[in-house]
């Protein structure tokens, strides 16, 4: 096995396995250990995609995976808190930092660039979007993360055909139908409580 299909395996596990939990504890009444185990997987998985992806030369997308721990934390907390008195400064600093890094990365590849020239430029660009701000909604236990998490699969499910990662394509499709059903389920979950 070459270190490129162990690095595919070692990142599809860990996001695929996050969504899976994640999705599920949408459903659950008592979910948060479901949670925990969903946000510590998404950490787990941080260091293979930003290896995998810098490698490619995709230094957007890696710096934005990089840049996506706080998010993850910040729902590693939540969870663990379930909700009660998170730290508003945290929350403030993880709210500004994922702004400034969907800002940063797009601006960067911009100007790498000179402009917007590329379609993979565009799919990078869209990935951030999807992965920071769907991160850190998800975090808050907002149930539009998904949708933004649906956009980001479906890019970055493109990027890797593009560059016949097909392991990691067919993982971006299981995780994009996995979306799908968390926010369904989230959707469901967040009318049943407003008719209580």
């Amino acid at each position: 096995m070459t270190f490129d299909l162990f690095l595919q395996i070692w990142g599809g596990i860990g996001y695929l396995l996050a969504k899976i939990l994640l999705a599920l504890a949408e459903g659950m009444n008592n979910s948060r250990r479901v949670r925990v185990i969903g946000w510590f997987s998404y950490l787990v998985g941080v260091p293979a995609w930003v290896i995998l992806l810098a490698s490619k030369n995709n230094w957007v997308v890696a710096a934005i995976e990089f840049g996506s721990i706080p998010s993850l934390i910040l729902g590693l907390v939540t969870t663990w808190k379930q909700n009660i008195q998170v730290n508003k400064t945290f929350d403030m600093f993880v709210k500004f930092f994922t702004f400034f890094m969907i800002i940063l990365g797009t601006l960067y590849s911009i100007f790498y660039f000179h402009g917007i020239t590329t379609f993979s430029q565009i799919l990078e660009i869209l990935v951030t979007f999807g992965f920071l701000l769907g991160s850190y909604l998800l975090a808050k236990n907002n149930p539009a993360g998904w949708f933004l998490f649906a956009l980001m699969c479906t890019c970055m499910g493109t990027l890797m055909l593009i560059q016949d990662k097909v392991l990691l394509v067919f993982q971006q499709g299981v995780s994009l139908i996995v979306v799908i059903a968390g926010y369904i389920r989230a959707i469901q979950k967040s009318s049943a409580l407003r008719t209580k």
